[in-house]
């Protein structure tokens, strides 16, 4: 059985009210009594994509942690410092930002799904192709999980939608021709979601900065007071994939 906790949407921009928030949650995840596999963060990490953001991400991050940290970008993230100040990598390249987790049994791939200078998303057919080579070097029978940042279906926020990701029909076809991608887990959307995508779970993580108002739930995009949001992934033997979304007051 494998289990990871997800956190998403930090949006660390110097303030102390961001800090405190991304701070409150990882203090509630370091000291939980059992133990956790890996910890997936899932896009804007920084709010603007400054260095000095993404040196601070480092230090709550990645500092003493007692477990693996996962990471992609957001749309709220920028490359060439997420790259130098966050992953510690000498060069500032504008690629995307692909990497594989071989964590237990499990591969985990987190993907780029930034669209540098627009808040919508985009797999780029560098990253396609570079999902693919992964999936074709795995040995049968590897499960895998997919996370990037942009939801590639509706949430039913008017706003939201606006900001998804990019022609998913790529992205369906392919997780159509692998049954070994067991889900999809993503941030963004600053709300707790499960959906299906591909006939795969599709699951969204809450915000931490802040959580989505939904169209029926009052006016403002945005609640600032609503508890710090994460959840926890169970994979099991079974391959099957369930989600427990927690709040930290």
């Amino acid at each position: 059985m494998l289990v990871l906790a997800q956190i998403s949407d930090l949006h660390l921009d110097g303030t102390a009210r961001a800090t405190e928030r991304a701070e409150r949650v990882l203090d509630h995840l370091r000291a939980l009594p059992g133990p956790l596999d890996a910890l997936l963060v899932t896009g804007d990490i920084a709010d603007h994509g400054e260095e000095s953001e993404y040196k601070e991400a480092a230090r709550l991050l990645f500092a003493d942690a007692p477990w693996p940290v996962l990471t992609c970008p957001g749309n709220h993230d920028a490359r060439g410092p997420y790259r130098t100040a966050l992953l510690g990598e000498s060069s500032p390249s504008d690629a995307p930002v692909n990497r594989a987790h071989r964590v237990g049994g499990t591969e985990i791939l987190m993907v780029d799904s930034s669209l540098p200078g627009s808040d919508e998303g985009q797999l780029d057919e560098e990253t396609y192709a570079w999902i693919e080579e992964r999936l074709a070097g795995l040995d049968d029978g590897t499960p895998v999980l997919l996370s990037f940042h942009h939801h590639p279906v509706r949430m039913h926020h008017p706003r939201l939608d606006t900001w998804r990701l990019r022609a998913p029909e790529p992205l369906a076809a392919l997780v159509e021709r692998h049954p070994e991608i067991v889900g999809l887990i993503i941030g963004h959307a600053h709300t707790p979601a499960a959906t299906t995508f591909a006939g795969r779970p599709l699951i969204v993580g809450p915000g931490v900065v802040s959580t989505l108002r939904l169209p029926w739930e009052g006016e403002g995009l945005v609640d600032l007071d609503a508890p710090v949001g994460l959840a926890f992934h169970v994979l099991d033997d079974e391959r099957r994939l369930t989600t427990h979304f927690r709040v930290v007051t």
